[in-house]
């Protein structure tokens, strides 16, 4: 094997373009997925390239770098349509985690699980994935494909996270459920970006982790739910408007269990997303 740390984007996608290699940039994922097996193919890290780390304001919305950690997401001075992205990076692991851990990397491993989805969903995020020949931009809802499962060619890497300019007057939240209070993989975990103009919930995005393959908006919830009173918010979430969910058993929890936390989960997002606006 070999261990190749690119110090810029056209040595990076030179290597990429010349076979296959393992990107690595916190590794967080990657390694501990290897288990007991001995690494064999080439890494290629990453961490060095100034390009794909930061948070910079666009015209058109906010640009994070591939490699941007959850520390440097924390830390940001970021409007409050970002708190629930903000609440979610302080869920991905431990602190050593998140001063390691990249954005890129927790879309790329794919889980669906995966505590930065919800919130990037509900902002609509798109990635920025590039290559030798070109660049690209996918919403984040295409790219994610499956279980382990994405929207990246072998021969491309994800540059960068962009999010267009929030609607003005957005509150947002996440909510995550696990068998203990940290250090935990979602049972499931919900992100909520709600927009208010008087009393009126007039916009409001409603995301959900782990209660299926793929992390998903709860569209049909949120159609149910746009212009409506504030003081109706909380009657108008029935159980069946969230049917769409196709939970798994496994050691965390039932199918059952988790269907019927999503609904509560759900509650407990929006409610704390709308605190202080009620």
């Amino acid at each position: 094997m070999s261990y190749l740390t690119a110090t810029t984007l056209d040595q990076a996608l030179s290597a990429l373009a010349a076979g296959p290699v393992s990107i690595i940039a916190g590794g967080t994922d990657w390694f501990p997925a290897q288990g007991d097996r001995p690494v064999t193919g080439d890494l290629l890290d990453i961490t060095r390239l100034p390009e794909l780390r930061g948070i910079s304001q666009t015209d058109m919305g906010w640009r994070i770098g591939a490699a941007t950690t959850w520390t440097d997401i924390i830390r940001a001075d970021l409007p409050a349509a970002f708190d629930g992205l903000k609440l979610a990076a302080r869920e991905v692991g431990s602190i050593q985690i998140q001063n390691a851990g990249t954005i890129a990397g927790n879309l790329c491993n794919a889980s669906p699980a995966a505590d930065g989805v919800p919130p990037l969903l509900t902002l609509n995020a798109e990635v920025e994935l590039c290559s030798a020949n070109g660049s690209r931009v996918v919403p984040l809802s295409r790219f994610l494909q499956g279980v382990r499962q994405t929207d990246r060619a072998q021969n491309e890497l994800v540059s960068a996270v962009h999010i267009p300019t929030p609607p003005v007057n957005s509150h947002s939240s996440f909510v995550k459920l696990g068998a203990r209070k940290y250090l935990v993989i979602s049972i499931c975990m919900v992100a909520v970006l709600a927009v208010v103009e008087g009393d009126r919930l007039t916009d409001i995005r409603i995301a959900i982790g782990a209660a299926s393959p793929v992390a998903q908006r709860l569209t049909t919830l949120e159609d149910h739910l746009q212009d409506c009173a504030l003081g109706e918010v909380q009657n108008r979430m029935t159980a069946d408007l969230i049917q769409s969910l196709t939970p798994i058993t496994d050691v965390r929890a039932s199918a059952d269990y988790r269907l019927a936390a999503s609904a509560t989960l759900i509650r407990r997002a929006v409610t704390l997303a709308l605190k202080g606006v009620i």
